[in-house]
């Protein structure tokens, strides 16, 4: 039986005609697909009031342009992955401002911070805590490590070994940690943006299939355009070469994190947008390229960011091109290519690509 509130798909059509589209461009440096918002006509009317959430989101964008040139595609992904709940796997070569951009974005949220440097000597306890004795009333106490927190940040996450990195599985997929037979749950929201560099091979050890399963979104940073370069070289010596970031402000609080999340939720999604996302996973399972398909948590992530892509785009409802813009992002880090494949340098990307060139859009 279909939801009162879900639109039929001729009053979507004509939704979508009295609606400016979204247009959506293909970034040939990294192979995501880039949305550019058009402003939404007079006509359409939303059923949930998404104005105080897009607010925010261009409120959360000018203070990181404060520092930040470019990196929309990287900025907004991450957006998405906090509207969702989701972690996120920030890659690309050192100096593309990866780890500045995730302190930023904590900074314009008035919530708990942790930044944590993984190094091959890191110990799971380093990040977990751990129990020490109280002379004083012979008990053990949990001292609290600094993955207790609301936004961590992981920087090198693939330079600690497996046993730290699997010291993770819980906490991301679980929001809690079991220590000494006790369960410690996390303080929602709770968030970890790991970056890699994806060059080196030294001294680094790769992330497994398991935890690359428990990010939301892979999100590939390439280089900056000229035109960019240009504007951070000019930026950086009209501010003598520092980054103040006591002037970046706090856009949201943990209670309208908590609100948006739960707006997003509300989000209409028609039954043939489940079949084609339903479609899109399946494929990779089957696919003679693939070694390794994506898990039911894919569906699920595609869905959850293709309803945080139309709320920011100002609409209470998910078209075809909100689950196609988020869906290289989601399966990039989940999907393995068959050895012959990896022999003849093929890629994920295209593979992706395929598939969403083979299976029929909605209409």
């Amino acid at each position: 039986m279909e939801n009162e509130n879900t639109p039929s798909s001729e009053h979507q059509d004509d939704t979508l005609r009295n609606e400016e589209r979204v247009v959506n461009n293909t970034n040939p440096s990294n192979g995501i697909q880039e949305g550019i918002t058009e402003p939404v006509s007079e006509g359409f009317q939303s059923r949930i009031d998404l104005q105080p959430l897009q607010n925010s989101v261009e409120d959360i964008k000018r203070e990181i342009a404060k520092f930040i040139v470019g990196q929309n595609e990287m900025i907004e992904l991450l957006i998405i992955s906090i509207l969702t709940n989701g972690h996120s796997l920030i890659e690309g070569v050192p100096g593309v401002a990866k780890t500045v951009t995730a302190k930023m974005l904590a900074k314009t949220m008035a919530v708990d911070f942790s930044r944590i440097q993984f190094t091959p000597d890191l110990m799971p306890s380093d990040i977990l805590g751990t129990s020490i004795f109280n002379v004083k009333n012979s008990e053990f106490e949990y001292k609290k490590g600094p993955i207790f927190s609301n936004i961590v940040l992981i920087d090198e996450i693939n330079r600690a070994p497996a046993k730290t990195q699997a010291a993770l599985f819980e906490v991301m997929a679980e929001r809690q940690i079991t220590m000494d037979g006790t369960r410690y749950d996390m303080e929602l929201p709770f968030l970890v943006f790991a970056t890699q560099n994806p060059i080196e091979q030294e001294g680094t050890y790769r992330l497994p299939e398991a935890q690359l399963d428990r990010f939301l979104f892979k999100i590939e940073v390439d280089y900056p355009s000229l035109e960019d370069e240009v504007q951070i070289l000019v930026d950086n010596h009209s501010r003598q070469d520092q980054m103040d970031f006591s002037t970046i402000k706090a856009v949201l609080s943990a209670e309208s994190i908590k609100n948006y999340q739960n707006l997003i939720k509300q989000i209409v999604v028609e039954d043939n947008l489940l079949n084609y996302i339903a479609s899109i996973v399946h494929n990779t399972r089957t696919n003679a390229n693939l070694y390794l398909g994506a898990s039911p948590r894919a569906s699920i992530a595609i869905l959850n960011a293709a309803k945080a892509n139309a709320a920011i785009n100002g609409r209470d409802f998910v078209t075809p091109d909100d689950i196609k813009r988020c869906t290289k992002a989601v399966l990039k880090h989940r999907l393995v290519l068959t050895p012959e494949r990896e022999m003849e340098a093929f890629t994920v990307d295209k593979v992706v690509d395929q598939i969403l060139e083979t299976i029929e859009i909605p209409r």
